[in-house]
């Protein structure tokens, strides 16, 4: 590994795995009680949280090309509405082993890629788009998703109090 873009694709990828293993590790530490309250006064739970990310992750396998959604009724719940919606959810236990596998297959599938398929586009921007703006790429995606999944971990330390 000495080239820019296998430098530059090492570098990203350690980014998430390093706050996807600190997610991973605080979610194991957590208690169900402990998820089930707020990071902060009026704010999203550790369980909607929680399924926030899966449907998140879970929605990187056809972005990234690696095919459908697993669990796309975490969509409509997690991403579509806000926590205290009402609409029922999956248990705490589902929703922890929803997080073990998407992040699992996604680790799987990134192992697959070589440095350079990094670079190519993701599957929500066109070809004529792409030439015009190839930032718009696969690394692009991890980027802001690691970025996503930093924020999420930063709100959910404050259930360890």
């Amino acid at each position: 590994m000495n080239t820019q873009q296998d430098i530059t694709v090492k570098m990203a990828l350690d980014a998430w795995n390093a706050y996807l293993k600190r997610t991973s590790d605080l979610f194991r530490s957590l208690t169900d009680e402990q998820l089930q309250q707020q990071v902060s006064p009026d704010r999203n739970s550790g369980v909607y949280l929680l399924g926030h990310l899966v449907a998140v992750h879970d929605a990187l396998l056809p972005l990234l090309g690696f095919g459908e959604k697993v669990y796309p009724q975490l969509e409509e719940v997690f991403i579509k509405n806000p926590d205290r919606s009402g609409l029922p959810q999956p248990g705490i236990n589902e929703l922890r082993n929803f997080w073990q596998q998407t992040n699992t297959r996604l680790a799987d599938e990134f192992s697959k890629l070589t440095p350079g398929q990094w670079f190519e586009r993701h599957t929500a921007v066109t070809a004529e788009d792409f030439a015009k703006e190839p930032h718009r790429n696969r690394l692009n995606v991890l980027l802001s998703r690691t970025s996503h999944l930093a924020s999420h971990y930063g709100q959910l330390i404050f259930l360890k109090r």
